[in-house]
């Protein structure tokens, strides 16, 4: 059986849409905008006890209460460099803090020249790796961004929920339009440049 069909999905609303945790029993495995991708844990399991405390805590963030996850991150699934920068970005990089793609890579020890076996620079490494990253908002690829601005991001609708969340956590200025209720769900004015 493969690690995936071992996990135990659950799912709560927040300010930006539903978003859907799995565990296994080692820990978070998951984090996704949307519904969940598979069933609920079996009752009384591991994963199940570590599932509650997952949706518990990711309610109490989005309620303002919590800053800090507790709950066991389950990176079983990464390697190598990747299983590295997201580590270090879990350890290190905390509520209402942001740091550079560039940063990121040299805190991770990617150093500043490309990446053994690709003609990418470190930064562009670890922005590859934060798209796919299994555990968004716990692992906090939100808090990575650009030396130039905010940066891309893949989860929800992509940089509105990177945005909204930091300036939910404080790490980023609110617009006059930002509503801290969650998302605006009609349509958007155009982005001027």
């Amino acid at each position: 059986m493969d690690a995936v069909t071992e996990l135990g999905w659950g799912c709560l609303d927040t300010p930006v849409g539903q978003v859907s945790v799995a565990c296994s029993d080692a820990g978070v495995a998951r984090v996704r905008y949307g519904p969940p991708a598979g069933p609920g844990p079996a009752g009384g399991s591991l994963a199940s006890v570590l599932l509650e405390a997952a949706v518990e805590e990711l309610g109490g963030y989005f309620g303002g209460d919590l800053k800090t996850f507790t709950v066991p991150v389950d990176l079983s699934t990464a390697r190598g460099a990747r299983r590295t920068v997201l580590s270090v970005l879990h350890d290190t990089v905390g509520f209402g803090q942001t740091i550079t793609y560039g940063a990121l890579a040299a805190r991770a020890g990617l150093g500043s020249a490309a990446a053994p076996g690709t003609a990418l620079p470190p930064a562009r490494v670890v922005g590859q790796i934060m798209a796919s990253n299994p555990a968004a908002l716990i692992v906090p690829c939100h808090r990575v961004v650009a030396g130039t601005g905010l940066g891309g991001y893949s989860g929800g609708t992509g940089t509105d929920v990177k945005h909204w969340l930091l300036v939910f956590e404080g790490a980023a200025p609110a617009t006059l339009d930002w509503d801290p209720a969650g998302l605006r769900r009609g349509p958007r004015a155009p982005v001027r440049g």
